[in-house]
């Protein structure tokens, strides 16, 4: 009795072979591939922000959020860059994760007084004590145990992150003023400090490989940590801290060097 030849086993496809037919087609299908691929990228980069911020924000809902701007950078992602698309999505996430923060108001009244009281208890004790109160000194002074005290600290710190609709204050006139009315803008950068950035910039990066150019542009620039940048490159982490050491070392030698043509003898 003959066997039956056995049934041939489908080969899951590549990540590149996904890339390549969902460029060709543009279907949901390979587009879903995609998404539940790069995924943890989302989680990532959402619970990165999450950390910094008050108990009240749901991690889901930064999810979900990032996962908007992962969709978004895979319907835009042109593979012709040169630049991986972990490097592409990386900022679309995050922006959109930031975009949906902006748009809830998250920090409570009860939050907004409590960030009040802590600065007004700060700068009192400043005044009494002559320096910068600790800790335990501010905790007293505001009648709280040390777990309530960093509570509030932490919110304190993250109440910046609002809602630019939020009204400010408790204004009693026919106009309501929010916090858009009184926020400093800071859309004109000085252009004399740009200028000076972007000739940094370039003298660092001046004479740099393509691999060390993006060592350095993704280290200072993007803040991406080594393991990060040696997924990105297809390096390993300890190749990549190597390559950053010798980078600087030269950098600073560079500077040096510099340094002597601007000397005034």
């Amino acid at each position: 009795m003959k066997t039956p030849p056995a049934a041939k086993v489908q080969e899951e496809p590549t990540i590149d072979e996904i890339w390549e037919r969902f460029h060709q087609h543009r279907d949901k299908h390979h587009r879903n591939l995609l998404m539940e691929h790069y995924r943890d990228l989302v989680r990532y980069a959402a619970e990165r922000l999450h950390a910094k911020l008050p108990d009240k924000v749901e991690l889901d809902d930064l999810i979900s959020a990032g996962i908007f701007g992962l969709m978004d950078a895979i319907d835009k992602f042109d593979p012709e860059i040169g630049v991986k698309f972990e490097t592409y999505c990386a900022p679309r996430i995050k922006g959109s994760i930031l975009d949906e923060l902006r748009s809830m108001d998250w920090v409570p009244r009860l939050v907004r007084a409590r960030a009040h009281q802590l600065a007004k208890a700060t700068h009192s004790l400043e005044m009494e004590l002559g320096r910068k109160p600790a800790e335990e000194e501010l905790a007293e002074e505001l009648n709280l145990d040390m777990q309530e005290f960093f509570r509030l600290q932490r919110d304190a710190n993250a109440a910046s992150l609002v809602s630019l609709s939020t009204k400010c204050g408790d204004a009693d006139g026919e106009k309501d003023v929010c916090e858009i009315d009184v926020i400093k803008d800071h859309r004109s950068e000085d252009p004399l400090l740009e200028a000076q950035k972007r000739d940094l910039k370039n003298l660092l990066t001046k004479g740099l490989t393509r691999a060390e150019r993006l060592i350095i542009v993704l280290y200072y620039y993007e803040e991406m940590t080594m393991k990060e940048i040696g997924a990105t490159l297809d390096l390993s982490e300890s190749r990549v801290s190597q390559m950053h050491s010798s980078i600087v070392a030269r950098l600073k030698a560079q500077m040096n060097t510099r340094k002597k043509e601007f000397s005034v003898e």
